[in-house]
């Protein structure tokens, strides 16, 4: 880690991944078969993202523990992130004496994932949009603007990923797991034309990968 590691504290700037890092030889890892040839490298393991989620877990924990939130999950990218991030607030919560009740409106699941437009049920509730990543920000503006039409008591955002990109809007997340350079990562639910999301390491998509699953 610390090769490519320039910087790992604070609570919105994350792990920062160097323009000329590499990555890891994919000799290194195991990943399926069927994506021979389709891949350039290995940006961030899995094991890597899933310690980096523990950690943004207990930053959640300390900020908003003892608050009730509701999670709201930007799809298709950030579902397994959103996932692996709630089953840590989860263990810590169970194994803490501070505690993040997450609701829904059925009361039957502890998970709030939205996919539709209406969020009225919103108004005066703390909510945690989370996504996969985050390149100029635009959608992520569009989104929280959205949100905040319907009057909620507070909005946090947890990106896994956050792209250096040009003409960036600066929406930067309060909890960030990895700031990556401006290259086209797959994996971890990250797809490229709905490939790749059984992928379970970050990995940067080949030339030749990208010819083979273009559309």
């Amino acid at each position: 880690m610390a090769e490519f590691a320039v910087q790992s504290e604070g609570r919105s700037e994350g792990i920062v991944i160097k323009d000329d890092w590499p990555g890891y030889s994919l000799d290194l890892f195991s990943y399926p078969a069927h994506y021979s040839g389709d891949l350039d490298c290995v940006i961030i393991p899995h094991g890597v993202i899933m310690d980096r989620t523990e950690r943004l877990a207990r930053n959640i924990m300390d900020d908003l523990g003892n608050h009730a939130i509701v999670v709201l999950c930007v799809l298709k990218g950030g579902y397994q992130f959103c996932a692996d991030l709630v089953d840590r607030i989860k263990d810590l919560s169970h194994n803490s004496n501070r505690t993040i009740p997450m609701t829904n409106d059925e009361s039957t699941e502890d998970l709030h994932i939205l996919g539709g437009e209406d969020l009225s049920f919103l108004a005066g509730k703390n909510v945690l949009v989370v996504e996969g990543i985050v390149g100029t920000g635009k959608t992520m503006k569009t989104l929280l603007k959205h949100v905040e039409a319907f009057g909620p008591k507070m909005i946090k955002v947890a990106g896994l990923l956050v792209k250096r990109v040009l003409h960036s809007s600066a929406c930067v997340p309060d909890y960030v797991g990895f700031e990556i350079p401006n290259r086209f990562v797959v994996g971890y639910a990250l797809d490229y034309n709905e490939y790749f999301r059984d992928l379970s390491h970050i990995c940067v998509i080949s030339d030749t990968g990208k010819m083979k699953y273009k559309i």
